[in-house]
């Protein structure tokens, strides 16, 4: 079993396609076809169901997947460690949506200028998402939010992953955001609609907009939940009058929300770079030390 062959599943597996993998990794395609068969042929299972040119991973080739991340992610390493103290090879980035627009351009056009042999790989998604991937060594890192209040020192990053260790770099302010032509709400029974438009489950910021609702007594079962991917499409429901929203300050700001949306502070949420505990590259470091 070779690194290369291990490359070459793990980019089958993702594209589900032998010939855009081929593309993604500049190999011919017979030459990606011939190195999976040597592997399942090595392995003595099939890793893929093939039905009308879509791959997808049997029961084996999902576990295959898991140690093959893992793998991978300790050779980049090991790759980075003996290549001495000066940033090189690949950092794979994950960020919230809200952190990667109003955060992040600055801090990424400082470490390219800096570190430019560093290939930075950047993944956007909720925050479990994001802290799954970091556990199963699809990403180095993620900019994520933790959902528990209070100081920023008492989070407990076991929440989001087993292995997982946090350092500390922001705070957002969450705002509730409501739709134009009604009073500003002072509490949950202000609200025009029942409808809470955000991003899907697994998004810290939709979990503190329900954990705020219980706590206005406000049962968050007899709400509907509107699930979306992106900032504009949320403000467009609010501002429609559809539904209500939970969203950071600073993309308030980006977005400038039009006059007459309501707007009602709900709590702060604090946001850490996350890694595997343990992981190091030379790459990691100098990212780190450059968002703090």
């Amino acid at each position: 079993m070779e690194l290369a062959e291990l490359e070459i599943f793990r980019a089958v597996a993702l594209e589900q396609s032998v010939t855009r993998a081929a593309q993604r990794l500049g190999r011919v395609q017979s030459n990606v076809t011939t190195r999976l068969r040597q592997l399942e042929e090595s392995l003595g299972v099939s890793l893929f169901c093939r039905d009308n040119k879509r791959m997808t991973l049997t029961a084996e080739g999902q576990t295959m997947l898991d140690y093959t991340e893992r793998l991978l992610a300790l050779a980049e390493e090991a790759r980075q460690a003996v290549q001495g103290g000066t940033p090189r090879g690949r950092l794979r980035l994950g960020s919230m949506e809200a952190a990667a627009a109003s955060r992040l351009p600055g801090p990424l056009a400082r470490f390219h200028a800096e570190w430019p042999q560093v290939s930075v790989e950047i993944q956007t998604g909720t925050t479990q998402a994001l802290a799954d991937a970091v556990v199963q060594s699809r990403l180095d890192c993620a900019i994520v939010a933790h959902p528990t209040g209070g100081r920023q020192q008492d989070a407990d990053m076991r929440e989001l992953g087993e292995g997982l260790e946090g350092h500390y770099l922001f705070t957002e302010n969450l705002m509730l955001v409501t739709p134009p032509g009604h009073p500003k709400p002072k509490t949950v029974a202000d609200l025009p609609v029942r409808s809470l438009a955000a991003f899907p489950q697994g998004c810290t910021y939709r979990r503190c907009a329900l954990q705020w609702l219980e706590e206005q007594g406000s049962d968050p079962a007899t709400w509907t939940l509107l699930d979306l991917t992106s900032y504009d499409a949320i403000l467009a429901c609010v501002m429609a009058g559809t539904a209500v929203a939970v969203l950071p300050q600073s993309m308030i700001e980006m977005r400038r929300v039009p006059a007459g949306a309501g707007l009602m502070p709900l709590r702060p949420a604090h946001s850490y770079l996350i890694r595997r505990a343990g992981f190091d590259t030379a790459a990691l470091r100098e990212f780190a030390a450059l968002l703090a």
